[in-house]
């Protein structure tokens, strides 16, 4: 049977239920092969993407599934019932979109059915989906701008709507940076008695900033295919220690010479040390924020590389001249 649509209550916007079509082919156990072919012969010439027939009961609860080619190769006489596949990946009409999503991925098919009690009421084709990997996909880009959604083509989008989604952030980011400005003020005696100092300040707190965001992207993208959940928080984070400390050690000694150019022994030293320590709490500071956005019930992708790089800026910043103070005892 050609099922009309099925009204059973409002969806949420991005569940299943709001994406699936209603109108699909489904026919009774009981059917033989002969008369399923039959039967798609008469419904299936105006629908498209039908690759396979699901089976139902009496009641319209889902028992198995055929695909059109194994039901042309049966035998005629033959109950689908005998030969359907009865174990089928099916999910209900309230999963998350996004859930839908990594089921295509996962398990590689080209249609879903979506159940609401087990009764048979929508399916979900592969095409289908691609809009909202699309739509996904285009969401966590903004928010690692970071800039708020926005469903407009960036083309015909007003100047007033782009400036209204951009503002918010940059306003935010001016705000967090200013604790950046209050660091320094902090050391100003000791600027002054070693200018050299400045010249290592952007170059260092740039390091942490690129380093941590590094570490977010990694994490940020294993969390959205599924590779990590949060219970592995710590296991990375070990692991990071590590990286980072390797990366920190490698990234000292490339510095170390250009500092040593520029204001000697203890230039060099302290723009060493700084840039092992910097590297290292700018990547612990990158692979952390998606996880504690993730345990606040957050999107990881706000955990943005600009948000990272003006976190990882403040405490560049103290770390730098907390070391160049007590290495100089100034």
């Amino acid at each position: 049977m050609v099922l009309a649509p099925v009204v059973i209550g409002n969806y949420k916007e991005d569940s299943a239920g709001k994406l699936m079509k209603t109108q699909f082919l489904a026919i009774h156990e009981t059917f033989t092969v002969e008369e399923a072919i039959a039967y798609y012969r008469k419904h299936g010439k105006n629908m498209t993407n039908i690759y396979y027939i699901y089976i139902t009961d009496h009641k319209g609860l889902l028992k198995g599934v055929i695909s059109v080619r194994e039901l042309l190769t049966a035998e005629d006489h033959t109950r689908v019932q005998d030969i359907m596949i009865k174990q089928v990946v099916s999910v209900t009409a309230d999963v998350d979109q996004e859930a839908v999503a990594k089921i295509f991925e996962e398990k590689d098919l080209v249609s879903i059915p979506v159940l609401h009690q087990s009764q048979l009421v929508g399916l979900i084709d592969v095409d289908d989906i691609l809009d909202v990997v699309r739509k996904e996909a285009t969401e966590d880009f903004h928010k690692m701008a970071p800039v708020t959604s926005f469903a407009q083509n960036l083309k015909t989008a007003s100047i007033y709507t782009l400036y209204k989604k951009r503002i918010p952030w940059l306003i935010i980011l001016v705000f967090m940076n200013i604790f950046s400005g209050a660091g320094i003020a902090s050391f100003e005696d000791l600027i002054a008695t070693n200018v050299a100092l400045v010249f290592f300040l952007p170059l260092l707190i740039d390091s942490g900033g690129n380093a941590g965001s590094q570490a977010s992207t990694l994490m940020i993208r294993s969390m959205a295919v599924g590779d990590i959940k949060l219970r592995d928080w710590f296991k990375l984070f070990t692991k990071e220690v590590s990286i980072a400390f390797f990366l920190g050690i490698t990234m000292a000694l490339a510095v170390a010479s250009i500092g040593w150019f520029r204001g000697g022994i203890d230039i060099a030293v302290i723009v060493a040390l700084t840039m092992a320590v910097i590297v290292m709490v700018g990547s612990l500071i990158g692979m952390s924020l998606p996880f504690i956005f993730s345990k606040l019930k957050l999107d990881p992708a706000t955990a943005s590389a600009p948000l990272i790089t003006s976190i990882a800026d403040i405490c560049g910043v103290l770390i730098y001249f907390s070391i160049a103070s007590a290495y100089l005892n100034l």
